[in-house]
């Protein structure tokens, strides 16, 4: 038996042998933009292409970090049966300069070992086919492995990204508003209403779970104006719901928000002015971290729409500024039929939003000062005489219509004593000039990729008598 001296030295002699090297596991992204060779790597993902010759074996895998896939070069006696377009694999080999012009690495393998195998008789996808996207929206739980959904979901990742960097850098403060909710914001009556399970109603000692009516938010407005009492750049971003019975492109029942919220402001120019820089950061970032991504939509998408040239218009220009007045003339002088017809008083339909866009060279088009009647309470009150219009600003964008609703607050009390009780403690105690605005993601995502469906902008649509998954 070992003395406690030499079990000591024994174990240190173990301690010091040598151990076999552990692969270095890469993504997709970081092995196509590898600069040198390298030897024991490793790469898992999903089999995009699988081509079979006399004398090598090719594979094309993606791990969804890229829309490039990354080249396995292997030996013809590593392909199993199971080694199937869609299988899930894990490849380990070398990392080697690519002969072939469209990327500039490819991986040698040594061993393929398939993870998970994929029927290909019974998947829904085929292989180096384009399926619609009216298609592969019957799959929720498959179509993030199309190209077409995969690019959407890097970009929506950056673009997210990008419009937290922009309020942070700001100065904003990010708050968490509620989903659940006692209020109706935008006082539409839209709403989704938050009811206990048959069971939990019957052994219920109340009517209602939060003794009130619950909702689930449409805006996290009124929330986000609790907090600019105390903070002076306030924003949020989340999801938001309308239980509108619409099937329509441009209608969901959930989809997400970003809200801002600025005390100490009495100009709508300073809210027009956040709407802009906002819109342009958050794209140029898109554009500089998701080329390829943007370019798919661009290139197969929507190659009609010109979005790539109509794009670079909106970064460049500076947004146009128009009354409601000066709109409604423009609309009164249009050549074009309206089904609805431009009368001052009405509010603006899609049509009229972009043909105003249009006729304002295809650059984004600001609206402000809309009639009194047509906006909701909290709107600051002009005080212009007979037309009677509120401080309110529309951000219409090419090929979309309405893509930001804001205005300045009502922050007087007097003002507000008609109009609605809830609102009258926020006004009495240190009550600022504010404003704000709402800016809806999906239509942004819609705007700059030239997405026509909204729908297939978002992972799991939900609209009118559809949920699936």
């Amino acid at each position: 038996m070992l003395g406690a001296r030499g079990g000591w030295q024994a174990l240190r002699r173990c301690a010091s042998l040598p151990r076999a090297q552990r692969a270095v596991r890469l993504r997709v992204r970081e092995a196509l933009r590898a600069r040198e060779p390298a030897g024991g790597v490793k790469v898992q993902g999903w089999v995009r292409s699988v081509r079979s010759q006399k004398e090598v074996l090719f594979l094309h895998i993606n791990d969804g970090s890229s829309l490039e896939n990354l080249q396995v070069v292997a030996d013809p006696s590593l392909e199993n049966r199971d080694l199937t377009f869609g299988s899930a694999v894990e490849v380990q080999g070398k990392l080697v300069k690519s002969p072939h012009r469209m990327q500039d690495m490819e991986l040698k393998a040594e061993t393929i070992h398939v993870v998970g195998s994929c029927d290909t008789w019974s998947y829904p996808l085929k292989m180096k086919e384009r399926h619609p996207l009216e298609y592969v929206r019957q799959f929720p739980h498959l179509r993030c492995r199309s190209n077409t959904l995969s690019s959407l979901l890097r970009i929506r990742s950056e673009a997210t990204a990008a419009i937290h960097s922009f309020f942070q850098d700001n100065g904003y403060v990010h708050i968490h508003t509620p989903i659940i909710t006692s209020n109706d914001c935008e006082g539409a009556g839209e709403l989704f209403q938050i009811e206990m399970s048959h069971e939990a109603r019957k052994s219920a000692e109340k009517t209602h779970f939060f003794n009130v009516p619950a909702f689930l938010t449409v805006s996290g407005q009124l929330h986000l104006e609790v907090m600019a009492g105390a903070f002076t750049h306030v924003f949020t971003f989340g999801p938001t719901f309308r239980a509108e019975n619409s099937q329509s492109r441009r209608h969901l029942a959930e989809f997400y928000m970003v809200e801002a919220e600025l005390s100490f402001t009495e100009s709508l120019q300073d809210i027009m002015q956040v709407m802009e820089d906002l819109f342009k950061t958050a794209t140029n970032t898109v554009l500089s971290k998701c080329p390829h991504d943007v370019g798919l939509f661009h290139k197969y998408i929507a190659p009609a729409q010109k979005t790539k040239d109509r794009l670079e218009q909106m970064l460049k220009n500076k947004f146009v500024i128009i009354s409601y007045n000066e709109a409604v003339e423009i609309l009164k002088q249009a050549s074009q039929t309206f089904t609805f017809k431009p009368e001052w008083g009405c509010d603006l339909r899609t049509e009229h939003e972009k043909y105003l866009v249009r006729h304002c060279g295809e650059v984004p088009v600001f609206v402000i000062n809309y009639p009194y009647d047509l906006k909701p309470f909290y709107m600051r009150d002009n005080e212009d005489g007979p037309q009677h219009t509120v401080a309110a600003v529309d951000l219409l964008v090419p090929g979309i219509g309405e893509l930001c609703g804001g205005s300045l607050r009502e922050e007087r009390l007097p003002f507000l004593e008609s109009r609605l009780q809830r609102y009258l403690d926020l006004r009495k105690f240190g009550s600022v000039p504010h404003g704000g605005f709402g800016m809806g993601f999906e239509r942004y995502l819609q705007c700059i990729l030239g997405a026509d469906n909204i729908k297939d902008v978002i992972p799991f649509p939900r609209f009118s008598h559809s949920c699936l998954l």
